[in-house]
C-alpha cells in the first residue's frame, strides 16, 4: 500500500501538482536505506534535495553603497558647468554677417522674386489655354450629337453613306 502511494506521488512530482507535505512524504522515503528496486533512480536526487535544503549561506552581504569619491563629485559638477556655459554662449550669440554675405543674401532675394513674378505670369497664360481646351471639349461633344443625329436620320430613310 505504501508502495502504490509513492509511486502515485512520483507520478505527481514529475507533472508538477504535489504538495510540501507530499514532497516532504517522498524526501523521507528516499532518504531511507531501503528502497524498492524500480524506483532506485529517484533515490539520488531526493537525496540531494534533502542534502541541500541544510545549506546555509554564511558570507556577510553589504548593505551600505559604496561611497565615490568626492573628486569624481567635483569633476562631474565642473564638466556640467563648462558643459552649460558653452551652450549659453552660443545660444545666446547673434550671428555676425559681412558686407559680402548680406550682398549676396539679398542679390538671391530680387533673382527669387523676379523668377516668382514672371512664374506667375506664365500661369496666367496656361490658364487661357485651359479655358480654350474646355470650350474645343464642350464643341466635340456638340459635334458628336450632331453625328448621333445622323445616323439616327440614316436609319430612319435608310440611306448608306
Amino acid at each position: 500500500m505504501v508502495l502504490d502511494n509513492i509511486e502515485g506521488l512520483i507520478t505527481k512530482y514529475e507533472q508538477g501538482e504535489t504538495t510540501l507535505k507530499e514532497e516532504a512524504l517522498l524526501k523521507d522515503y528516499f532518504s531511507q536505506e531501503t528502497v524498492a528496486p524500480h524506483l532506485e533512480t529517484y533515490k539520488p536526487m531526493f537525496v540531494y534535495f534533502l542534502a541541500t535544503q541544510q545549506e546555509q549561506f554564511t558570507k556577510d552581504v553589504p548593505l551600505k553603497p559604496r561611497k565615490i569619491n568626492s573628486i569624481y563629485k567635483w569633476i562631474s559638477v565642473a564638466a556640467i558647468t563648462v558643459l552649460m556655459f558653452g551652450v549659453y554662449t552660443q545660444v545666446n550669440k547673434e550671428p555676425q554677417y559681412t558686407e559680402e554675405q548680406l550682398l549676396a543674401y539679398n542679390q538671391t532675394v530680387e533673382a527669387l522674386n523676379l523668377l516668382s513674378s514672371t512664374f506667375n505670369k506664365g500661369t496666367e497664360n496656361m490658364q487661357a489655354l485651359d479655358l480654350m481646351s474646355s470650350n474645343f471639349n464642350k464643341g466635340a461633344e456638340s459635334l458628336s450629337h450632331v453625328e448621333t443625329f445622323t445616323e439616327t436620320t440614316n436609319k430612319i430613310f435608310k440611306t448608306n453613306n
